[in-house]
């Protein structure tokens, strides 16, 4: 599953910058993740790392994007495969 942030968020910027996929972002009102660039690390770490760093507990599974190891790791290898020239 790719990861949310919920309405909780405070804004604090920690998590942006820890995300190795560029999957975080500011939106209207709170920070928001892109489930599609989304592995909930995998392939970089063992565990989430805006969920490590997140001081109000605000980063869920998102359940509008089930997902399993294997599609994360595939997900993992597509964000980082060299772009075609």
């Amino acid at each position: 599953m790719a990861l949310m942030i919920t309405d909780q968020c405070i804004n604090c910027d920690v998590c942006e910058p820890e995300c190795p996929n560029e999957a975080i972002y500011l939106g209207e009102e709170i920070y928001e993740i892109d489930p599609h660039k989304c592995t909930e690390c995998v392939g970089h770490f063992d565990e989430p790392q805006c969920v490590q760093v997140c001081p109000v507990d605000c980063i869920p599974l998102n359940p509008a994007h089930i997902e399993n190891n294997e599609s994360l790791w595939a997900k993992y290898r597509r964000l980082v495969a060299p772009s075609a020239a």
